[in-house]
């Protein structure tokens, strides 16, 4: 057995101490200061190789096709038959992460597919006490390459697994060469092991040459640097997005109306970006998307909101015209309550007096008062866009009626409505004020301020033109920046649409009912010919089912009604 001992810094117990059977540390001098060494030209080929490996290994982003690439990779540069890839866990294990072996066919782990049902090697028994029976432990525990000629010559080292293994499958596991993989911190993260290295010429299993440890050993070192830095870049990516999920969350805990919208937002942008990836007809028929583009959109969904947090809760959860921290309307129907008795204290006085009539004047009072309270209730819901009349309406009944609230008891009858209330009241569509329609758009100036201010990696550089840009209109006249179609992209385009759709069908608002489908598409399509969205990519929402898709996984199944496409205004069938 060959063995390249690394120097011990913690005062190792001599390593013939712990395997009987190891004789030689082999150590490989090197050329005199001044004199340059003569590299063989199969063996600069193979320098060669070995450098073209560490520049595609630092080039992979995914963790699978990257561990999988070192197994390869180490097989190729040393001609073995089989290799496996262990990661240091948490447990304090070594876990399977590729096996490979060409002779059996078997390929697990990686990109493959196949999961690995192998246990995880254990480092510590149950005494937690480190275990060197094992030669992938052994390797981890004393930071060492250990390159064994044949497995079932060698003591110290308990290989009745690998000698079951062969019986049941008819292989013969020989040379074994088992490398630990150290991160820049001079930390193991996992062992490498390569099985059976075969002579070039003959084929034979022979044992692993000193060259071949030392490439294997370059090899696991650079491929811990890959991996390493891969981890570390997911690492902050999740963390990145955890915290985008934790403003979300503030987000939804300060209004629970419009908690899912953070949610659906982003999935329904995914939803309709992938679309137009896979349609081939139309004017968006060459859009593509990379896997960095996506999360780039991704991220812009997560945060297309988060200027929210901002938001005064009453603007954002204001469900009728007059609710402020409560239901103004309240106050209202108690001054008609006021107003109906103050109408049967002179009903009774009249009656009294003599007059004749006073009861049926009295009736008709009340059918008066309650038809005016009846009529400031549905205005105060916001339902229906209001029409000049009701407006006008509205200030006769303020005008119609005299009230004092009592709290100055010399003070003098007033207008039945504060300005305030009137305000609020004539609203022509929805529930907001001018000014609270304000501080709900304002949401999206800040979020721009937040995202810019951010110091943005080069693959996610558009995460602020995109999370900024689903309330501009395609003719100019959206918000903050006014942008027109031409200076916005497909992926900003898309989540305008998203927001849109999202909000129509959405069920947990306070002020409204989600609309079924139809409706939906309906006001989209409306939306379409208006000049407020893309029309191309309205088209690919319709022609893909992207609407059918989005509610069949999130909409209330009396929601999803019979579309008729003919009925859409400005539904263009593909032409292909």
């Amino acid at each position: 057995m060959r063995l390249y001992e690394r120097p011990a810094s913690d005062g190792m117990e001599s390593l013939l101490g712990i395997i009987p059977d190891i004789s030689e540390f082999e150590r490989k001098p090197t050329p005199p200061h001044g004199q340059l060494a003569i590299v063989p030209e199969t063996h600069r080929s193979r320098l060669e190789q070995l450098n073209q490996i560490g520049i595609a290994l630092s080039k992979e982003t995914d963790i699978h096709r990257l561990l999988e690439a070192i197994v390869v990779a180490a097989k190729d540069l040393t001609n073995a038959d089989g290799g496996t890839l262990y990661r240091v866990t948490g447990e304090r294990t070594l876990k399977f992460e590729i096996v490979r072996t060409d002779s059996l066919g078997i390929a697990m782990g990686g990109t493959t597919g196949v999961e690995i049902s192998f246990p995880p090697v254990a480092l510590y028994d149950t005494e937690d006490s480190p275990i060197h029976s094992n030669v992938v432990a052994y390797a981890y525990h004393h930071d060492v390459s250990l390159n064994i000629g044949d497995a079932y010559n060698q003591r110290g080292f308990d290989f009745s697994g690998t000698q079951n293994f062969d019986r049941k499958t008819g292989y013969r596991s020989k040379s074994f060469l088992t490398v630990p993989m150290k991160n820049h911190e001079n930390e193991i993260i996992g062992v490498l092991q390569l099985l059976n290295a075969k002579d070039r010429a003959t084929g034979a299993i022979v044992p692993f040459s000193a060259q071949d440890q030392r490439l294997a050993e370059s090899l696991a070192s650079q491929a811990a640097i890959a991996l390493t830095n891969r981890l570390l870049i997911n690492q902050l990516e999740n963390l990145f997005e955890t915290f985008v999920n934790v403003v979300n969350a503030a987000i939804d805990d300060k209004s629970p109306y419009t908690g899912a919208h953070c949610d659906r937002v982003p999935l329904l942008t995914m939803m309709l970006a992938e679309a137009v990836t896979d349609c081939k007809i139309g004017p968006l028929k060459d859009f593509y998307m990379t896997d960095r583009d996506r999360r780039e959109l991704k991220m812009a969904g997560l945060l297309h909101d988060c200027g929210k947090v901002t938001t005064p809760v009453h603007v954002v959860d204001k469900a009728t015209k007059l609710q402020t921290i409560y239901d103004r309307i309240g106050a209202v129907d108690t001054r008609f309550e006021v107003i109906r008795r103050d109408a049967e204290i002179a009903m009774l006085r009249a009656k009294l007096d003599g007059e004749p009539g006073a009861e049926t004047a009295f009736e008709a009072r009340l059918r008066e008062i309650d038809d005016d309270r009846e009529f400031l209730r549905f205005c105060n819901i916001g339902a229906e866009a209001m029409s000049t009349e009701d407006v006008e309406r509205v200030k006769q009944i303020s005008a119609k009626y005299q009230w004092c609230d009592g709290r100055d008891a010399g003070g003098e009858p007033g207008d039945f409505l504060t300005a305030d209330e009137i305000e609020n009241l004539t609203i022509r569509r929805g529930t907001l004020t001018e000014a609270e329609r304000k501080i709900i758009n304002h949401h999206i100036e800040v979020t721009g301020q937040m995202l810019e201010a951010l110091p943005w990696p080069q693959h996610l550089r558009n995460v602020p033109e995109y999370a900024c840009g689903h309330h501009e209109r395609m003719d100019g006249k959206g918000y903050p920046k006014g942008l027109r179609r031409e200076q916005m992209s497909v992926q900003s385009r898309c989540m305008g649409i998203a927001d849109i759709f999202e909000a129509l069908t959405a069920v947990d608002r306070p002020y409204k009912k989600g609309k079924t489908l139809s409706e939906s598409l309906e006001i989209l399509g409306q939306f379409k010919l208006n000049g407020h969205i893309d029309p191309d990519l309205f088209d690919v929402f319709i022609w893909e089912k992207v609407y059918l898709k989005y509610a069949e996984q999130y909409l209330d199944p009396k929601q999803i009604d019979d579309v008729d496409l003919s009925r859409i205004p400005g539904y263009v069938p593909p032409s292909v």
